[in-house]
């Protein structure tokens, strides 16, 4: 895969030497809240890239790393859609860069890799994450009862979301109705 240029940022293929600064992100407290991890986050997030079947991009600012977006896929002809996970550097939350690294991922997956259908299941509490996603185009689908289990030990609701194709839409061709 080539890298792949949003708006403010670039989704590279992770690689290597990106892993300190991808676990270093992981280790924040925000994210490790969604993501877990135990005691060894560098090699859980080699792990990550080792995983045949997970695509990992690495998310650059300016040559900076602010995350990772990473997707899957369900080939079976009869079920194909692809499904997407990422975090982001709390520093840089509240931006619109989730927006944007979704968004040139999604683009890429419907418009090169040729998927019509893509998912994405934030936990349902994750108010900002769920906005985020329905500016890209992704749209509830239900909630997933005690989908994952929490660092406390207790089964927490994930929302499941999908997009069509057709469905996909640039935020940042919108315009900002606030502005004077």
């Amino acid at each position: 895969m080539t890298v792949l240029c949003g708006n403010a940022l670039e989704l590279r293929p992770s690689e290597p030497h990106d892993i300190p600064g991808l676990a270093a992100i992981r280790a924040t407290p925000e994210v490790r809240a969604r993501w877990r991890g135990g005691d060894d986050l560098v090699a859980e997030v080699a792990e990550d890239l080792a995983d045949p079947g997970t695509h990992c991009l690495t998310i650059y600012q300016q040559d900076r790393i602010i995350g990772m977006i990473q997707w899957h896929a369900e080939e079976d002809p009869d079920y194909r859609h692809a499904g997407i996970d990422l975090f982001l550097d709390p520093a840089v939350h509240g931006r619109g860069l989730g927006t944007d690294a979704v968004a040139t991922l999604a683009r890429h997956l419907v418009h090169e890799a040729g998927f019509h259908r893509l998912v994405i299941d934030p936990a349902a509490d994750n108010a900002a994450a769920i906005r985020c996603y329905t500016k890209v185009g992704f749209r509830p689908v239900g909630i997933m009862r005690q989908y994952e289990r929490g660092d406390d030990g207790t089964w927490h609701d994930g929302l499941l979301m999908d997009l069509l194709a057709e469905e996909l839409h640039d935020p940042s061709a919108e315009t900002d109705s606030s502005a004077g």
